[in-house]
This record gives C-alpha cells, sequence and structure tokens, in this order.
C-alpha cells in the first residue's frame, strides 16, 4: 500500500507541474436549483467543440481544467433547461450556475448526444440510478411509494417475496447489501416486515446502486452500495408538499433559515390503519412512523455545513400479549470546504443505531437487542486535470453490539434478568482512487482500499479445545456443540482478533465509436459484520454479530464485463453486462440452529463459501411520451460447505445447494405514457423463476411420532412468481398558476389477481391422517390510490 501510495504521489506532482508549464486554468463552481438553491448531483457540464466534460458530485461542485481560450459551455440536466454560454478563460473562474426546470419535459432541450458520448466513455459500470419522479410514476402495492421495491426491477436485483425485507443483488444476501443514507448506515431498510422502506420518496434526492465496480471509497459489504442522499431544503421559500393514502400519509416542509444562506426540511410519515381495526373486533395494532430532517448552511463560497437525522419506528403489538418495536436512528453532522477550485473535501460525523425490542406479556419479559455505530469519514476529491481525478479518504468506525438483554417485566413473572455478551469492534479504512482517461478511446478507473478490523475485549469469550465450537459426530452424521473448556477475560481496550485486507478496484471502459462501448471491472470487497439469519428474508429479530476468533470476514472477488450502446440520437440505449463473483467465509448453519438467545453463536455456525454468475440485460427508451424499460437476468447463486476434515460431511453433504435468493430468471417490463398533461399511466409485468425451498420427500415413525425426512437442501422450487401493476395519475389543473396543486394517483397491484406463494408448508389433516401441503399467498389484487399536493 506505501508503495501504491507513494506511485500516486509521484504521478499527481508530475501532473502538477505538468499543469503549470502548459498554463491551463480551471472552472469550477456549484450547480443548483434556481428556485430552490437546491444543489443538483450528476448535473452534465459539457463541452462539446472538445468532446470533454465532467459532472457535479454529490454536493453540486464542479471543476474541469482547459488551456487558456474560449469555450463553448453546456450545462445540461434531466428535467431541466440546458444553458448554454461562451466563456473566456485565461485565468481560474468560478460559475456558479442556476438550472430552471423544463416546462415541458417532452420539449426540454438536452444535448443528449453529447451527455451520452460522456456516459459512454467514462469506466464507471454495474450502476443504476434512478429519479424520484420515475419511482413515484411506480405502481406499488397499497399505494405508498418505495425505493427498494422500485429498484428491484433493475437487472440483477431480487428480493426474496411478498412482504420480505431487504433485497439481493447479484445473487448475495440481504446483509451483504450497504445501504447509506446521507452517508449514515441503515442496518434495517424495511417497515412493517417488509411491506414499505424506511426512505420517505418526498425527502429523497438522488439515489445509486453499485452492483460492481464498486469505487474504493466504499467498503463494508460484499454484494452492493445503495448511497441515498435526502434534499437540502428550500433556502429561497417556504413550501410544502404530501400526501393521503389508504393506509398512510405524509407531509414535508421546507424553507429558508436565512434567504440564500441555509434551509430546513423536516418530513414525517405514518401509517394508521390500525385505527380502522376495533371496528372489526381486532384488538392489534400493526403501525410505523419516521421522521427526516434535514439542516444546511452557506457559510461562505468555501464551506457549508450540514446536519441530517432520521428517526423510525415500527410497532406490531396482539392484543396485550405480545409488543414488537423496532427502527433506525441515524445523526450526521458534515462540513464541506473547498482547499482550492481543485481539492473538495467533506468531513462527516455519524452516528447510527438499530433498535429491536420485543414484550412478551404472556411469558412476563422484556427483551432488547441493537447495534450502535459511530463513524468518522474525512474524503477528499481531487480535479488534477481533465484526464486525471483522484478521490481519497479515511474512515473510522466503532461499533457496540447488543446481542439482547432479558429483563422480567414484573416480580411475579419467575422470569430472571439475563443479558448476552455485549460484543465491541473498530473497523478502519484508508482508500484512493484514481479516474484517469489514457487516450480518446480508453479510460480507466483504478485504486485500492486497506480496511482493518480489531474485534475488541468483552467480559469473557469461550475457550474450546483446538479451538473448535463444533464437534462432529460420525457415528450419527451429525455437528453437536462443543463443551466449553474454560472462558477468556479481557479489558476493554484488548484486542481479541484483528484482521486486515488489501481490496483493489479496476475498471476499465474502451469505446469503439461514438455510441457504443466495451467496459470491464474488478474488485475485491471485505466484510465484517454479519447478520445471523437462516431464514430466506431477514426479519427484525436477527442479530448482527462481528467477525472474531470464532468468525472469519467475509471475502468478495467479482469480475465484470459489458457492453453499452445508444440508439437513434440516444432515444434508446442497451447495457448488456456478464458477472461472476466468489464469495469466501460466507456463514451457514448446521441443521436445527438456534440463533435466538445464544450466546455461544459460534457452536452452530461453519464457515463456508459462496458462488454467483449471471447476464444481465437492460434495454431503455429514454424520450417521447412512452418511456420505460425491459430488464431481464440470467443467473445462477450457490453456496458449499464442506467438512473440515476428511470424515466431516459438511452441510449438505459439501455439495453446491441453491442460496434461498437464487433466482434464474427475472424479467421485469416497466413503462411510462403520457397521454397528455392532465393523464398519465404506468405498469410493472414482473416474472421470476420461484424462490429455492426444501421439502419433505418421505417420512419415519419412532415412537408413534412421524418424523419428517427431507431432500438435500433448496432442491425444490416453489411456483414461478408473475403479476401485473398499473397506475393512473391524474392531474387536473396543470395549466394552474396557483400555489396550490394536487393529483390524484389510481392503482392496481396484481391485476389478474396472481395467488403468489410466499411458502409451501406440509402438515397432516386430522380428518384424514394424510400430508398435505398448505401454500401461503399474501396479497392478491390490490387496489390503492392517493392524493398528493404541494404549496
Amino acid at each position: 500500500m506505501v508503495i501504491l501510495l507513494r506511485g500516486f504521489f509521484i504521478f499527481f506532482l508530475l501532473n502538477t507541474l505538468g499543469l503549470q508549464a502548459q498554463d491551463k486554468f480551471t472552472l469550477s463552481g456549484t450547480v443548483s436549483d434556481n428556485q430552490s438553491n437546491e444543489t443538483l448531483i450528476g448535473v452534465n457540464i459539457i463541452l462539446p467543440d472538445q468532446q470533454t466534460g465532467t459532472v457535479s458530485n454529490e454536493y453540486g461542485f464542479y471543476s474541469i481544467t482547459l488551456p487558456a481560450g474560449t469555450y463553448v459551455i453546456q450545462i445540461s440536466y434531466l428535467g431541466y433547461k440546458t444553458i448554454s454560454e461562451t466563456i473566456i478563460l485565461n485565468d481560474n473562474l468560478t460559475k456558479n450556475y442556476k438550472l430552471d426546470e423544463a416546462a415541458e419535459s417532452l420539449d426540454e432541450v438536452i444535448v443528449t448526444e453529447d451527455i451520452e458520448k460522456v456516459n459512454i466513455k467514462k469506466p464507471q459500470m454495474s450502476v443504476n440510478s434512478l429519479s424520484i419522479k420515475t419511482i413515484k410514476n411506480m405502481p406499488v402495492v397499497l399505494g405508498e411509494v418505495d425505493v427498494i421495491k422500485s429498484i428491484t426491477l433493475l437487472p440483477g436485483v431480487t428480493n426474496a417475496g411478498e412482504g420480505s425485507s431487504g433485497f439481493n443483488v447479484r445473487g448475495g444476501a440481504a446483509d451483504q447489501n450497504l445501504i447509506l443514507l446521507d452517508e449514515a448506515t441503515i442496518f434495517n431498510s424495511s417497515h412493517l416486515f417488509g411491506f414499505f422502506s424506511v426512505f420517505n420518496p418526498d425527502a429523497i434526492k438522488d439515489l445509486k446502486l453499485y452492483k460492481g465496480g464498486i469505487p474504493a471509497k466504499y467498503g463494508g459489504r460484499v454484494s452492493s452500495v445503495l448511497d441515498i442522499y435526502q434534499k437540502e431544503g428550500n433556502s429561497k421559500s417556504f413550501h410544502m408538499n404530501g400526501g393521503i393514502g389508504l393506509i398512510s400519509s405524509r407531509l414535508l416542509a421546507e424553507g429558508p433559515i436565512k434567504k440564500d444562506k441555509g434551509s430546513f426540511l423536516i418530513g414525517g410519515r405514518s401509517s394508521y390503519a390500525h385505527l380502522f381495526l376495533p371496528l372489526i373486533d381486532l384488538d392489534n395494532v400493526a403501525y410505523f412512523y419516521d421522521l427526516n430532517t434535514k439542516l444546511s448552511y452557506n457559510i461562505n463560497e468555501n464551506n457549508n455545513i450540514y446536519l441530517s437525522g432520521y428517526f423510525g419506528r415500527d410497532v406490531f403489538k396482539i392484543s396485550d400479549s405480545f409488543e414488537n418495536s423496532f427502527g433506525n436512528s441515524v445523526l450526521n453532522f458534515r462540513w464541506n470546504h473547498l482547499y482550492s477550485d481543485k481539492i473538495f473535501s467533506n468531513l462527516s460525523l455519524i452516528y447510527s443505531d438499530y433498535y429491536y425490542g420485543l414484550k412478551l406479556s404472556f411469558v412476563g419479559f422484556d427483551w432488547i437487542s441493537g447495534i450502535k455505530n459511530f463513524n468518522l469519514k474525512y474524503d477528499f476529491k481531487h480535479y488534477i486535470s481533465n484526464n486525471f481525478k483522484l478521490e481519497y479518504g479515511i474512515n473510522s468506525m466503532y461499533y457496540k453490539f447488543n446481542p439482547g438483554d432479558i429483563k422480567p417485566i414484573n416480580d411475579d413473572s419467575g422470569i430472571n434478568p439475563f443479558k448476552l455478551i455485549d460484543k465491541y469492534a473498530f473497523e478502519n479504512a484508508i482508500y484512493i482512487d484514481a479516474e484517469h482517461k489514457l487516450s480518446d478511446k480508453l479510460s480507466v478507473s483504478y485504486g485500492a482500499r486497506l480496511s482493518m478490523f480489531h474485534r475488541m475485549g468483552q467480559d469473557e469469550l469461550n475457550r474450546y479445545e483446538d479451538n473448535s465450537p463444533l464437534t462432529f459426530n460420525e457415528s450419527i452424521g451429525i455437528y453437536e456443540k462443543t463443551e466449553p473448556n474454560g472462558t477468556y477475560t479481557y479489558n476493554g481496550s484488548d484486542v481479541i482478533e484483528s484482521f486486515a485486507n488489501l481490496e483493489p478496484r479496476l475498471a476499465v471502459a474502451y469505446q469503439l465509436n461514438d455510441n457504443s462501448s466495451v467496459k470491464a471491472s474488478y474488485n475485491r470487497m471485505s466484510q465484517y459484520l454479519h447478520l445471523l439469519s437462516n431464514t430466506s428474508s431477514p426479519t427484525p429479530l436477527d442479530v448482527w454479530t462481528p467477525s472474531g476468533k470464532y468468525i472469519k470476514p467475509q471475502l468478495l472477488d467479482q469480475v465484470a464485463i459489458g457492453y453499452f450502446k445508444t440508439f437513434k440520437n440516444n432515444a434508446y440505449s442497451l447495457e448488456v453486462e456478464s458477472f461472476y463473483k466468489t464469495i469466501q467465509n460466507r456463514i451457514d448453519y448446521i441443521d436445527g440452529a438456534d440463533l435466538i438467545a445464544n450466546n455461544a453463536i459460534e457452536q452452530v455456525i461453519l464457515n463456508g463459501e459462496g458462488r454467483a454468475y449471471g447476464l444481465e440485460v437492460l434495454l431503455k427508451k429514454n424520450e417521447g411520451k412512452f418511456t420505460g424499460w425491459l430488464a431481464y437476468t440470467l443467473s445462477k447463486s450457490e453456496q458449499r460447505t464442506p467438512g473440515r476434515t476428511a470424515i466431516e460431511t459438511g452441510i449438505n453433504n459439501g455439495e453446491w445447494y441453491n442460496t434461498p435468493y437464487d433466482k434464474t430468471h427475472d424479467i421485469s417490463l416497466t413503462a411510462s405514457y403520457e397521454l397528455n398533461k392532465k393523464w398519465s399511466f404506468s405498469s410493472n409485468l414482473i416474472f421470476q423463476t420461484g424462490q429455492p425451498t426444501t421439502f419433505p420427500n418421505g417420512q419415519y415413525q419412532y415412537n408413534d411420532i412421524i418424523i419428517p425426512n427431507y431432500e438435500a437442501r433448496n432442491s425444490s422450487r416453489l411456483p414461478s412468481y408473475h403479476r401485473l401493476d398499473i397506475a393512473v395519475n391524474y392531474n387536473p389543473n396543470p395549466e394552474s398558476t396557483k400555489n396550490f396543486k394536487g393529483e390524484w394517483v389510481f392503482g392496481i397491484y396484481n391485476v389478474y389477481n396472481r395467488k403468489n406463494a410466499a411458502s409451501i408448508s406440509f402438515s397432516e389433516n386430522r380428518n384424514t391422517g394424510n400430508n398435505e401441503a398448505t401454500r401461503l399467498s399474501i396479497f392478491g389484487i390490490v387496489p390503492s390510490f392517493s392524493y398528493n399536493f404541494k404549496f
């Protein structure tokens, strides 16, 4: 790593000296919305005559260095009017651009040809972006706009079925996704056990999903990164918007703290369907609420500060006997500083907390668990030249894991207080990433991340003979827990175990012609946190645990290659990617593993390996009244855990088996049609291969007890999943000049009432004595409507 950093420093020095000798100057500034001063991410700053350009970063900042001269520059962003002007560059120049929304999006002037040329040339691949406008137009279950459900319509992204939490990327598990909201980690992305996501679409400004070729600034997960940024708020005038739906409503307010200098944003959502349950004599409760906040202030041209937060809770209650609450809390303070017109920095102090609480009144105890994370980040983006840019920074995180704390509700419950042992860890990283244009046709991105993880001291840790928490019973062919022969004791400052991994990243783009290119990427990533779950979809009760003496970190190696092309003046685009990835040290569970309230989790897990490979196709129509995309994924996702010795059978006899998130075929057709300014229509058509599952293939009787015998793990599948959704948007007064504007959204989820199987269970019919299969379906046809407004 030292050699790599030294090489970058020498290259940087030579480039800097070269720039000074060539008498070049820098044009830099920010791009924002003219009506709200909201900075815009990913704006294209194009110099068409030079066939070069750049894009604004996560805070709207851009920088481009050119020889002295006169240039035509075009500032273009989807949904906004393009600015085109001539500039004379004979000194360093700061230019802040304000973009106006296009009055009619279909007629907006966008220099798409030059924009697409920049995208075709960039080495970045395996990245998908969705605008909030696109997401809001999609039909969803119960009329609630959902960020997570929307990204599952992209190639390579699935979930574990209706009503399931999280999402799966390229055959990976849900806990292998890093989910960031304003750089803060979200540990559970779902409300109401997966029916809704935690992200309020009114508060979201931008989102990107990285499936491969992941930049070195990201780390800590081995499958994907979902990076979401909240809006900053309107610093010019006060506005409100919201929506009223069948089961939930939302309201967001934004306005200036000091006009053109500072702004605030506060938004809330809540469901209320449970209020109607007493009308049908149900004493049950199931609801969620969340709150998004953000404060932004421009100190001067070189300094901006932001304070953002999120708080969300779910409550599920059955009469007076059972109560469950869980949710995320995050807080982030950020400071943007410009050291020069070429060096942009961002310092972040982040707190993240995931809480899970369970009260069982009929048993008489409270259960509390969770994970807390304190994070310090300092990131730099260095615009050395048009052909060479650097990103580098440091990251340090401290974790506290509470695997469970049981307390009696009252003195008569008969429950003794019991506290599972808290765990602590530090994760640190340093990274550097370069984007380098080697020629007009060839561009590369390369870098590395050095991650280090330290499992810190805890009250006690089991000691086992030969450091083996599991023993294989050869006579009956099963794994059994090893009895500890003592315990280790540590101070809080002691380091139990340390890991260090170098994570190289490389991406290459070669432009075949003005409209097509081929790209390839490789990345290695490390994951030091593990979600203990032996279900296909995470549940709130699942517990995070760190790597340590008996649990190794997961290590990913992924390669991808792709072909990218635009057609008919960029009205259509095609992306075809193929990927292959392997994962070392993927946790697997022995048969009958007990994960709840287990103080020695190492006694029921083994380290295995995983692999996934596939082909992804994305065909998009980008312009006109009719827009949309067709996404297709052909893939395989497998896992294997061989025995540790020649006599051990491992899991599933050491053979590869399908992971619960393996979907051979995944097809999504998403379409939108704007009939006129009042009426627009959208639809989704989805087909997926059925989810892998394990069925009994026989039974035997022992002492009058019927015991089922099961087939090889995940060797069967549920029936194929498919459905059609439609939605209609109606704007009654599109030409209105009044401040208040409203629209109606009508939708039907699962139009033809397909009874998709969430699971199939087997039980004995008490009347006939025969075994029967029972198919559980969560949703049939679901109509919905909502009213959205803004003023």
